[in-house]
């Protein structure tokens, strides 16, 4: 077959009759060349960060910590017991505020609100033997680092009995956080698969006890639970129940979702299909008995 610039010759222009059609000119593949170079780099961690000032309602310690610049990580979606995914920084790292004063911490939303008597507690069973930390203010947190916060949360929490919700969300967010951590392991390392076992056991551990205090809370405390209305923390129970092999009380909760006139249809959809995914289940487990 002819070639597009066939014909040429008799215009004196043979040379360039088998030219590409779409080729750049070297000119241009410079341009775009320098150009290329001069994208922006791609975002890192840090860049998603800010510090923070707060005030430590213990001690009155005034510190900073690391916190994630409102709006500026972009979500990307949701694992099916609603951890958040951002896109190029974990955002659950640094929801713990911790004193390195007097070792204080609580998640962000609960920081601030403290009764006397929660403060004589942390101050008697936390401050008292607490080793301030004397380390520099880091960029970012690493896994460890941030699960080591949270566990000291959990410890605040449990020392100044705290309501069932707010430990329950503890130990949510600690089993997203080391979900995380799983996933952030480098399976060229020989010993991934040792490593990823321990840490799924223990995601596992932290959401058994999620579980049980979100159904504690649900029958001993006013909605909303933790910014959650009934709706999401059914399907959250939902969820996990599924996980646990408590089907009677996944489906029992995932009807009220469906059938509840203040759920969003996001919420609905979801909830059709964990009904969906609790059928078979349920099947399953009925052939194994048989």
């Amino acid at each position: 077959m002819a070639g597009l610039l066939s014909g040429l010759a008799r215009f004196g222009l043979s040379a360039l009759e088998g030219m590409d059609l779409y080729e750049k000119p070297k000119e241009q593949e410079k341009a775009d060349t320098a150009q290329e170079s001069k994208k922006a780099p791609v975002a890192e961690e840090q860049d998603f960060l800010f510090s923070k000032s707060y005030e430590c309602p213990i001690c009155s310690k005034q510190f900073k910590v690391r916190t994630v610049k409102a709006g500026r990580a972009r979500l990307l979606g949701s694992d099916v017991d609603l951890r958040p995914r951002y896109e190029n920084v974990d955002v659950l790292k640094y929801d713990v505020i911790l004193c390195p004063r007097c070792g204080y911490a609580a998640l962000s939303r609960f920081f601030k609100f403290l009764t006397a008597h929660q403060s004589k507690n942390i101050k008697e069973k936390i401050s008292a033997n607490f080793k301030p930390l004397t380390v520099e203010e880091k960029e970012t947190y690493t896994y460890d680092e941030a699960l080591a916060r949270y566990k000291i949360a959990l410890v605040n929490a449990i020392v100044k009995l705290a309501k069932p919700s707010e430990k329950a969300y503890i130990c949510l967010k600690t089993a997203w956080l080391l979900r995380g951590k799983g996933e952030h392991l480098d399976k060229e390392d020989e010993k991934y698969e040792e490593k990823k076992k321990k840490i799924d056991n223990e995601e596992n551990e932290f959401l058994k006890n999620a579980f049980d205090g979100f159904l504690t809370a649900r029958q001993s405390e006013h909605f909303p639970l933790c910014g959650m209305d009934e709706s999401t923390v059914d399907y959250l129970i939902s969820v996990m129940a599924v996980r646990f092999e408590q089907f009677d009380v996944a489906s029992k909760l995932i009807s009220n979702v469906i059938s509840s006139p203040a759920a969003n249809s996001r919420m609905k959809d979801r909830a059709r299909t964990l009904k969906e995914e609790i059928v078979k289940q349920v099947k399953k487990q009925n052939v194994a008995k048989a």
